[in-house]
């Protein structure tokens, strides 16, 4: 049946949307490891760097307790349905009185968590080492306390970068987190010289970056799109009471994404932290397992998650089934490969990227075995955001937070046994993993049931041939290694960034080239890209229908 012609003006491009997501989040991740590179080079891995990442421990918590995730997503919906049915007046009301009302709780959140602060830092960090334990928790409660007002900038930016979503414009939002990291990055080289705890430069850099991302950047450009701002404390207002019940099954709920890294660092706190180092050395595996995660995983999910609350919103559901099985395709492509060298190359990644100044080899030897558990699981760590996107754009938070919760309390079991029976650290991060592949099978079989005639089967086929690619890319990955490591470059930080990165492209290319002569209409977009780069021209954006 033709579509309106007025609808089909409308409809977003998806696989632009993705582009610039992609490329913000992939320099947001970049940015995250050579912030991480930079810590571990300046500080190491130890009592110093504990304290630093502890300290984000309660903000982490604040924003799980007010429900800061769901808040974007909560909203996009709600201002997408009013905005694209032609009440865009009334969107902005529901914009302005979610604002104000969030703007006042979150502060009022933030001054008690300020003067509680000590008593939850050993809460959320308990047992450390006793022989550093004055000097840990006194430096964690203070650099905790420089970073909890930069949660009010992360709330009311979720709620700025919801309504440029809505308005298909990707860019801005983009920049905030790598904002945010280029002010930890100069807290690390130019503030801490100033700070009477060296650590605590990145958290004055952390706090400024949060504000110029989340809320000066995205303000100018709202500005730009005719922002229409008033006070308001409605709450009887139809739309910003939906906002608000969509929101209130996180508020309760325990959904493994939004509290994972809290309940890590706890976990590996008292399990391990009688052993200086390992909160660093879990956070530091997380982030190198979060870069997939943010490049493919969010920022197509981030991508597809307007248009498909447009494509609800305007009853197109066969149009909301074919984009959401095409982006979950897409992404088991993209970090099926990524997951494999992290699986068996865990060592040669952790030095390139970390091994240097203050960081030795024994914490390579340290982290290489959590990074393998992490990785597991990053194509499914990767899928939740996608399929979690697609509840909350049929206005549905219930179930998705309700299986979160379930395997939240998976992940707290396995995790509890493993510390309480003095497993070695592997199966603390195994745990996660596990926890999120149980999670992407609940949430595609519930979808299935919210979305009748969604076919999943192209999924096992794109995983079946992804998996087989992957064991040849990473063994020649492997391979190269090993051959540096006999020629006497492995001492090399330079060497052994430049030979990771060439023979990381070349084992991309190998990938391609398999999946291409497996007929996996996932290689459309690089076959395009290579026309484009060999005519001279711009590449068009990516595909949306992969087959």
């Amino acid at each position: 049946m033709p579509q309106d012609p007025k609808t089909d003006s409308l409809t977003p491009n998806i696989a632009k949307a993705g582009g610039i997501m992609a490329a913000s989040i992939f320099l947001s991740r970049v940015l995250g490891i050579v912030r991480e590179a930079v810590i571990s080079g300046k500080f190491g891995n130890g009592t110093l760097s504990d304290a630093y990442f502890a300290a984000f421990q309660i903000p982490d918590l604040l924003f799980y307790l007010v429900a800061g995730g769901a808040l974007s997503s909560a909203f996009i919906p709600v201002f997408s349905e009013y905005l694209h049915t032609d009440r865009e007046d009334e969107a902005w009301h529901i914009f302005s009185s979610v604002a104000t009302i969030m703007a006042l709780v979150v502060t009022a959140f933030i001054v008690v968590a300020m003067i509680f602060t000590p008593q939850l830092v050993h809460l959320t960090s308990p047992n450390y080492n006793p022989k550093h334990a004055a000097e840990f928790y006194a430096n964690t409660a203070y650099m905790a306390r420089i970073i909890l007002p930069a949660q009010f900038a992360f709330f009311i930016g979720g709620i700025l970068f919801g309504t440029l979503y809505s308005k298909n414009i990707f860019s801005v939002p983009g920049l905030g987190p790598n904002i945010y990291n280029i002010g930890i990055i100069f807290g690390a080289l130019v503030l801490s010289s100033f700070t009477a705890i060296p650590t605590a430069g990145m958290t004055w850099g952390a706090t400024i970056g949060a504000f110029l991302g989340n809320i000066v950047v995205p303000l100018i450009a709202m500005r730009a799109i005719g922002l229409k701002y008033k006070f308001s404390l409605d709450t009887k207002h139809p739309g910003v009471r939906k906002v608000f019940r969509l929101m209130a099954p996180v508020v309760f709920g325990l959904s493994l994404p939004g509290v994972f890294a809290l309940f890590l660092v706890t976990f590996s706190s008292m399990g391990y932290g009688e052993q200086s180092g390992y909160i660093s050395a879990f956070r530091q595996a997380n982030t190198l397992m979060q870069a997939p995660l943010g490049v493919f995983g969010q920022s197509l999910a981030l991508a597809a998650f307007p248009a498909l609350s447009q494509f609800f919103a305007q009853g197109r559901m066969d149009m909301f089934r074919d984009q959401l099985v095409k982006t979950l395709r897409s992404v088991i492509y993209l970090t099926v490969p990524i997951s494999a060298i992290l699986i068996f190359c865990p060592t040669d990644v952790i030095r390139v990227v970390f091994e240097h100044g203050k960081f030795t080899s024994a914490d390579t030897a340290r982290m290489a075995p959590l990074l393998t558990g992490f990785a597991i699981g990053v194509p499914f760590w990767c899928l939740q955001p996608v399929l979690m996107r697609a509840f909350f754009a049929i206005q549905n938070t219930l179930r998705p937070i309700l299986l979160g919760t379930l395997a939240t309390g998976i992940f707290l079991a396995l995790s509890f046994f493993v510390v309480k029976t003095h497993q070695v650290p592997f199966f603390l991060s195994l745990s996660g993993s596990i926890a999120a592949i149980v999670l992407v099978v609940l949430l595609i079989f519930a979808i299935r049931k919210e979305v009748p005639d969604t076919d999943i089967s192209p999924l096992f086929s794109t995983f079946g041939k992804s998996a087989l690619a992957s064991i040849v890319s990473t063994a020649v990955f492997w391979g190269i290694f090993r051959a540096v490591d006999q020629i006497g470059l492995g001492s090399n930080k330079y060497a052994n960034l430049a030979v990771a990165l060439f023979f990381g492209i070349c084992a991309m290319w190998i990938y391609y080239f398999i999946t291409k002569a497996l007929k996996m209409p996932e290689t459309a977009f690089l076959d395009r890209v290579t026309n484009k780069l060999n005519r001279g021209k711009t590449p068009e954006p990516p595909a949306t229908d992969p087959e």
